[in-house]
């Protein structure tokens, strides 16, 4: 039986229903230290969870079997914004504050850290992702993208189209890689090799094009925030289709498409997380219990959806119930 209340942890009873799932699905919340400012989340394979603390220069690190939180700094002026896991189960996380890419071994905790060349000065890192070849690519808000080889330690940069704004950024399956430009309102294909980007326009003029996931088919799936609009473009036929949140005043800000390719995307103007079944074109909405939630990044792994309450200092699971 699970706990009514763990060590720095809070649990919401089951209010709601994933769109097609036989059980209920299960909302629990998770505190972490007052004043972190969880930014991004990364579920790692251990069953612990990564979060970045931007406000405290920290990667934290929750078990969910007790709520423990571990908090590791990674240097002074530490702003982290972006964690992803890696190859060995290592975090990576894009730091804004020390204007570097930041590896946190997942065994030792050592911090190693990449700081970007003087091409990529005042970047504002945002998000990371790692291609067919083992390299992270990044993006850099000022109007940057760049790669970082981890074996060789070569990084390189380069000026994004349309200059500010590059976001969110994904990988395919086949290893592929796109960003988004929350300024320049487009979706970005860079070539694994050169770097140049290929340029793909959104379907809405001024889009606010902000975090950006593929599914198993290879399709990218964008939050748009300054429309509201959850978008699907296919590569192959080279196509777009939009989808509006519901409600007044929706804004998409993260996405994120789970191992059964259900949808997931925060609604700042619903505080609340919503998951789209694409085959219904249905949404489902998981509101937060507390207000100004904030969930800036989602991220999961299989029976679970992972977000970061930026607002409220807590991280949020959704569980499937299955």
């Amino acid at each position: 039986m699970r706990p009514n209340r763990l060590p720095f942890a809070s649990v919401c009873l089951p209010l709601l229903f994933l769109a097609g799932a036989a059980g209920a699905a299960d909302v629990q919340y998770y505190d972490v230290p007052k004043g972190d400012h969880p930014h991004d989340v990364a579920p790692a394979p251990d069953g612990t969870v990564w979060y970045t603390g931007q406000h405290k220069g920290v990667l934290g690190q929750l078990d969910p079997k007790t709520g423990k939180v571990k908090r590791i700094p990674l240097g002074e002026g530490s702003r982290p914004h972006g964690v992803i896991v890696g190859p060995h189960g290592n975090a990576w996380v894009t730091d804004s504050g020390l204007n570097a890419i930041v590896r946190v071994d997942a065994t030792s905790q050592q911090v190693k850290v990449f700081p970007l060349p003087k091409a990529g000065t005042n970047a504002n890192l945002n998000t990371a992702a790692f291609d067919a070849k083992g390299r992270i690519w990044f993006t850099g808000q000022t109007g940057i993208y760049g790669r970082l080889d981890p074996q060789t330690g070569e990084m390189k940069v380069w000026n994004a189209p349309k200059g500010r704004g590059p976001y969110g950024i994904s990988a395919t399956p086949s290893g592929h890689i796109y960003y988004v430009s929350l300024a320049g309102s487009f979706l970005g294909k860079p070539n694994l090799e050169t770097g140049e980007t290929a340029v793909i326009e959104s379907m809405t003029e001024g889009a606010g094009t902000r975090r950006v996931w593929s599914d198993s088919m290879g399709r990218l799936w964008v939050s748009e925030w300054n429309t509201g609009n959850l978008s699907r473009y296919d590569p192959v036929a080279k196509t777009w289709k939009v989808y509006k949140l519901p409600g007044s005043d929706p804004r998409a800000y993260a996405v994120y498409v789970d191992d059964r390719d259900t949808v997931w995307v925060s609604d700042f103007g619903a505080n609340a997380i919503l998951s789209f079944d694409p085959q219904t074109e249905t949404f489902e909405s998981f509101p937060s219990d507390r207000p100004g939630a904030a969930v800036r990044q989602i991220l999961g792994r299989a029976g679970e959806v992972w977000g970061a309450e930026s607002g409220t200092d807590r991280l949020v699971v959704i569980r499937d119930g299955k």
